[in-house]
């Protein structure tokens, strides 16, 4: 991934293609490059880095060509380079492809591709497209790509171009977002609507398992059988900005409502095709050595310190290992307690956390294995760490972190199942059990989005009071932490969270009349408890709304609001749980006429001490 662009027409590509990936931007990325058909020549231009190094040197040798594909790298298998950069080529150079996504299988195509005698040049996964079109050509390029795609597992957005038939693009979505933009005498590919907009507002929105071809004169639709049919045009009526944001008002909830996608781009992969183990390919360390790790040690900042709290009672619940979470500021200048038997986790969204990579540093210095969890794979810590984990969230643009802390979630459980198969700790069927779960997670996430209206209401009573107050016990208090940290960095809004069995010691002295309180209550084990600490707050006059599992009718007798999440096992909770909390923040600092992307004072990435 990140962003795709076509253009074939009677105009000049080059300014087209450029144009369209400067509207892009906004998506992050760390390469870009171009592709361009003239007379017999198929032109490759990219760059490592940002796309005025590429606009710079297109300046100063401009690519004649009516017909070609961009395309703006957020890299996933490999690191930024100027070779990782799309398009790709094949041995020929015939070829050209680009493409967002991830295909599972590549190693074993690239393998194969290989033994045959193709010479690879890259470390994408993207590169397997362009040797498997030129190995599978037939003479018809839309049959050929026909031919490909039944080979590949995963997710892939495709754009093909080929100086065999120099006339035509091919597009190809597959569990990643493909439009077409409609002109006269001219059509556009794009990953997203903002790069064709300067250019058309007539648009055919890809559907899952559909392709399409792109003449100067037409598009044909197909479905991935080759069989043709009929899409219905959509103006689109947004302006550029807005089209950006997919019609969302900001980006902090256009985020919040990619989370199914990025869970499921997480989880994809990293579970076996039967659906009852968890396997992680991307791990250098045998089951033999993740074996010896007796304990662990978890450092992190901000959400990702949240995701970490979470992370340690699923690690010792699964695995029987004892782990410690640390605040990587805190961390760094301490001398910890370890031995060559623990192994450093060190989670960063970014990759670039500096306390967090001071952290894995000193790790590494005292001896310790560390393993990173990012969602950038060129980043520092996943440079520089033993082994990584990466989360597929694709960039995120708002300085609140949502999908994010997610993919980390999703990360942390993988890891901790996969630790558990390793040491034996969980098997047969109750390890089939929680692998099915996890692959349920991103249909009960669209779930909890459907109750967005009900929760914006109780965010807007909420946002008239300077305080609010966030309880939970065991799993619900550590992603109360969360929810009261996203509550008070966009609304400015004192929020605290709190142990619920804690609320004697203290706690109790703060709640007044009205006062708003948020109480979690998916962890079974802990409900009784945890409706008395509720029944504690209330009889001091606290406005209490409960999140709470679908089908639980005791809770609103106790309350005076529920919101209901999708029922899933109760150290899952976090994730369905997260959502609701993330809405209720976006929805009370919209209330307050806050600039919720751009939070006062806050940085998206925080990379001085």
């Amino acid at each position: 991934m990140c962003g795709i662009v076509g253009y074939v027409g009677r105009r000049q590509a080059q300014e087209i293609l450029l144009s369209g990936l400067s509207k892009l931007e906004y998506r992050g990325y760390d390469s870009a490059g171009v592709a361009i058909y003239h007379e017999n020549v198929l032109s490759i231009e990219k760059t490592l880095g940002r796309l005025k190094g590429l606009e710079d040197r297109l300046d100063g040798q401009p690519v004649q060509g009516t017909i070609g594909i961009g395309h703006t790298r957020w890299a996933t298998h490999g690191k930024p380079s100027t070779e990782n950069a799309h398009p790709h080529t094949d041995c020929s150079g015939d070829f050209v492809v680009v493409h967002n996504g991830i295909i599972e299988n590549y190693l074993a195509l690239r393998e194969e591709l290989e033994a045959k005698g193709h010479r690879f040049v890259s470390e994408t996964d993207t590169e397997v497209v362009s040797h498997l079109v030129e190995d599978l050509f037939t003479g018809d390029l839309f049959t050929t790509v026909l031919a490909v795609i039944q080979k590949m597992r995963g997710a892939f957005a495709l754009g093909v171009l080929s100086k065999r038939e120099p006339d035509k693009l091919i597009a190809v979505r597959s569990h990643s977002p493909l439009v077409i933009g409609l002109g006269e005498g001219e059509n556009f590919l794009a990953s997203d609507i903002p790069a064709i907009l300067p250019y058309t507002r007539d648009v055919l929105i890809l559907d899952e398992g559909e392709m399409a071809v792109l003449t100067q004169d037409g598009v044909q639709c197909y479905d991935l059988q080759g069989q043709p049919h009929g899409k219905d045009v959509f103006t689109v009526t947004w302006d550029a900005v807005a089209a950006e944001k997919d019609g969302y008002e900001h980006y902090m909830l256009k985020e919040i409502h990619e989370q199914p996608r990025a869970v499921s781009d997480t989880l994809r992969g990293r579970i076996t095709e039967d659906g009852r183990r968890v396997i992680l390919p991307e791990l250098a360390w045998t089951s033999e050595e993740i074996k010896q790790f007796d304990r662990i040690h978890i450092v992190a900042c901000g959400t990702s310190y949240h995701a970490g709290l979470v992370g340690k009672v699923v690690i010792e619940q699964l695995a029987r290992i004892p782990v410690d979470v640390e605040i990587a500021s805190e961390y760094r200048y301490r001398d910890p307690i370890v031995s060559d038997r623990t192994l450093v986790m060190v989670i960063s969204q970014s990759g670039e956390t500096a306390d967090t990579l001071a952290a894995l540093r000193n790790a590494q210095e005292r001896g310790n294995k560390v393993l990173a969890i990012t969602n950038v794979v060129g980043s520092s810590v996943a440079r520089e760490a033993n082994d990584v984990i990466i989360t597929w969230a694709g960039p995120e643009i708002s300085v609140a972190s949502t999908k994010a802390y997610t993919t980390q979630l999703i990360a942390l459980y993988l890891f901790s199942v996969y630790l558990a198969q390793a040491k034996g700790t969980i098997q047969g069927e109750a390890l089939a059990t929680i692998v099915q779960a996890l692959l349920e997670l991103p249909q009960k996430l669209s779930e909890v989005l459907d109750t967005a209206p009900k929760i914006e209401e109780i965010a807007k009573a909420f946002s008239s009071w300077d305080d609010a107050f966030f309880l939970g016990r065991g799993l619900d208090y550590s992603v109360a932490l969360e929810g009261a940290l996203k509550y008070k960095e966009i609304s400015y809004i004192h929020a605290e969270a709190y142990p619920s069995g804690e609320l004697k010691h203290g706690t109790l002295a703060l709640i007044v009349d009205d006062v708003p309180v948020v109480a979690l209550l998916t962890q079974d084990a802990l409900y009784e408890k945890s409706i008395s600490n509720i029944k504690e707050v209330k009889a001091r006059g606290a406005h209490v709304v409960a999140i709470a599992w679908a089908g639980d009718e005791e809770t609103q007798k106790s309350v005076d609001r529920v919101l209901y999440v999708p029922k899933t096992l109760s150290f899952l909770a976090p994730i369905v749980l997260v959502v609701p909390l993330q809405l209720l923040a976006y929805y009370a600092s919209v209330a307050r006429g806050n600039d919720v992307d751009k939070p006062r004072n806050l940085a998206k990435s925080v990379t001085v001490e």
